[in-house]
């Protein structure tokens, strides 16, 4: 267990699974520059967090900005929506899709001032589209085990909302992500416990990078080329025979 001091934010394990250079320029150097991609999504999340009492929707009890935390994981965060949706007058069902190892956690929790129980079902808000990596996945289930073990429940699922599409894509938390969520967090710790920062390499995805000018990737790739040629030219000057010149 660690303690309140030693949280780091949920939104790191997205920063650490696009760019460890990334994550620890952020999380350990304190770095932050902010581009047009970063400013719509920063945007998007604040009208989500707007002060906004809690809201019936038909069976669904929708909250805003909720707190989160995880003294397992070491990890702390808002939540930018977590439904609550009601279980028809039941007392909590056993874990659905293997959410909980013991297979006894319920799956619906009582709440205040409320009749009956409630299904938590935590829900992300990103401005792109959905991506090809586990980036967004990771980050909404890292918030499903926080509400978990604040509620104490079994969260089987949770959605994305991208703003480009304007669709909710749903996220089934399985043993492989909740597995991948868990190592990403104790990656995360080592990272930041090691107070050292990856060596830059380039690659496509620099270009979205709002901190690609601290960064400068292609000054890294640079480096890579000159110790090449240097490490060339002593090799050569070692072996060539007196009155040889070296290749050019």
């Amino acid at each position: 267990m660690f303690n309140e001091d030693d949280l780091l934010p949920i939104s790191a394990l997205q920063h650490l699974l696009f760019c460890p250079r990334q994550c620890a320029l952020i999380h350990i150097e304190g770095l932050w520059s902010e581009n047009r991609l970063t400013a719509e999504g920063r945007q998007l999340h604040q009208r989500t967090h707007e002060p906004r009492a809690a809201e019936m929707r038909g069976a669904v009890l929708i909250t805003r900005s909720l707190p989160l935390r995880s003294l397992r994981l070491g990890l702390s965060g808002i939540a930018d929506v977590v439904e609550f949706h009601q279980a028809n007058g039941d007392t909590g069902q056993p874990n659905v899709a293997s959410a909980c190892a013991d297979g006894q956690t319920p799956d619906a929790v009582a709440l205040a001032n409320r009749p009956g129980r409630w299904r938590p079902f935590p829900v992300e808000y990103k401005r792109g589209r959905p991506k090809a990596g586990d980036f967004d996945r990771v980050q909404l289930c890292a918030q499903a085990l926080c509400l978990e073990e604040m509620l104490g429940v079994a969260i089987a699922a949770g959605a994305l909302f991208y703003g480009r599409t304007r669709r909710r894509k749903d996220v089934l938390f399985d043993a492989a992500l909740r597995a991948r969520t868990e190592q990403a967090a104790a990656d995360l710790r080592s990272l930041v416990a090691s107070r050292q920062t990856p060596q830059a390499a380039r690659e496509p995805k620099c270009k979205s990078c709002s901190l690609y000018d601290q960064c400068l990737p292609e000054l890294a790739a640079g480096r890579r080329s000159a110790l090449r040629y240097t490490a060339h030219a002593i090799e050569q000057s070692l072996t060539q025979r007196p009155g040889e010149e070296a290749d050019p």
